[in-house]
């Protein structure tokens, strides 16, 4: 088991003043720890730089082989989610290490935001499913790709916020403007799991971490986690 400290009574986001510029950060660890400082004011990013345990794999390349077209949507609490998982992949082989590693996940995410359930989806994509720069209208999202390209994102002092949805003018982003110049694109690796704070969360309007999904690789499909509030 995982341990994350519990932020009982932590606000979502100190008051910041209407005037103040925003500036946000990463923060990125080998330690499921730095996940807490999503909690900071000053970050739109928290990474926790993790290593898939190599017994899921057979298990992804069963998932991949035998349904490849894959999806699944669910409302799940840290006390159901390993037999409802378990349910959903049950004619899939050697699943015990993914259903366990995901639901781990469900109760981390429902601890550290004081949440009784989660939304979860699950998928396998052979495209881009959110090709360009966006943000996301949540207060934060868990995301984390089990198989293939994970997902790409641009610092705080990369991004041109005018060029965001309908002001990119149907442009590619490399050549929207939407990537300040001399600027690059940063990229999650397979297996971390990251919180990308959003625009709903309190007082990050126009600071939510703007992201896309990467490009998919001839063959290599991608298996997509995210995790979302849920009432």
């Amino acid at each position: 088991m995982v341990w994350i400290p519990n932020i009982l009574n932590l606000p979502i986001s100190s008051t910041i003043a209407t005037n103040e510029v925003k500036s946000r950060i990463s923060s990125q660890s080998k330690f499921p720890s730095t996940l807490t400082d999503i909690y900071r004011d000053d970050v739109n990013l928290a990474v926790w730089q993790h290593s898939l345990n190599e017994n899921m794999t057979p298990c992804i390349e069963s998932l991949i082989k035998k349904k490849p077209k894959f999806s699944t949507v669910m409302i799940l609490t840290p006390n159901n989610a390993y037999q409802h998982i378990a349910e959903c992949l049950n004619d899939i082989e050697h699943n015990h290490s993914l259903c366990e590693h995901i639901s781990l996940l469900v109760d981390m995410f429902c601890t550290l935001f004081e949440l009784e359930c989660a939304g979860l989806r699950l998928k396998l994509l052979n495209q881009p499913m959110c090709p360009k720069f966006h943000v996301d209208n949540v207060p934060c999202r868990l995301v984390t790709t089990l198989h293939g390209p994970a997902t790409q994102w641009l610092p705080h002092s990369a991004v041109n916020r005018g060029k965001l949805g309908r002001n990119s003018n149907g442009l590619a982003d490399e050549c929207s403007g939407i990537i300040n110049p001399d600027s690059h694109v940063e990229q999650l690796s397979c297996g971390d799991i990251a919180l990308l704070k959003g625009e709903h969360w309190h007082n990050n309007e126009q600071a939510g971490l703007v992201h896309r999904s990467p490009a998919t690789a001839q063959n290599i499909p991608r298996l997509l986690l995210t995790l979302d509030f849920a009432s």
